[in-house]
């Protein structure tokens, strides 16, 4: 049962800005690296690919805009399967990192499992395990994990 008082979180500017560093602004659309043929999904902003086609352009501000629509999902999810009561600076690492991983990796995870235990230093010492690409530890995740798990562990107040 997820906990009341995380309802009412949502991203901080602390939280938006790890997101953004992570994923990085491409004002022009680009293809899917791994789909050669169609180039499928074609992403822009930090990291948008509904509606978005070969040519698209935007700005920083309408990147920004995707980007509050497009984490919802993952606040979501974090409000949904958190069971212990978040500070602000967990709520906003728990989002970045789900924004990265997905909803379904979260669920299932030793992270969310050692934090509904109470055990949030345990669940803190999980970010650095995610940070793998199928050739081994990537550096940007290695960078980004880091980030996720000190924002985690700061007393940043709700």
């Amino acid at each position: 049962m997820s906990h009341p008082a995380n309802a009412l979180l949502v991203t901080s500017q602390a939280g938006l800005t790890l997101i953004k560093a992570s994923e990085g602004l491409e004002s022009e659309a680009y293809p899917d690296p791994g789909n050669r043929e169609t180039g499928e999904p074609w992403t822009i902003g930090y990291g948008h690919t509904r509606g978005v086609r070969r040519g698209d352009t935007c700005s920083e501000e309408q990147a920004t805009a995707w980007l509050r629509e497009d984490i919802g999902a993952a606040e979501r999810a974090v409000r949904h399967l958190v069971e212990a009561p978040l500070s602000q600076g967990q709520f906003d690492a728990l989002t970045s990192f789900v924004f990265n991983v997905g909803p379904l990796a979260f669920a299932s995870s030793t992270l969310l499992r050692l934090l509904n235990a109470g055990d949030a230093s345990g669940a803190a010492e999980q970010f650095k395990r995610w940070n793998r690409g199928a050739d081994g530890p990537l550096p940007g995740l290695v960078i980004r994990r880091a980030t996720e798990r000190a924002l985690f562990l700061s007393q940043e107040p709700v």
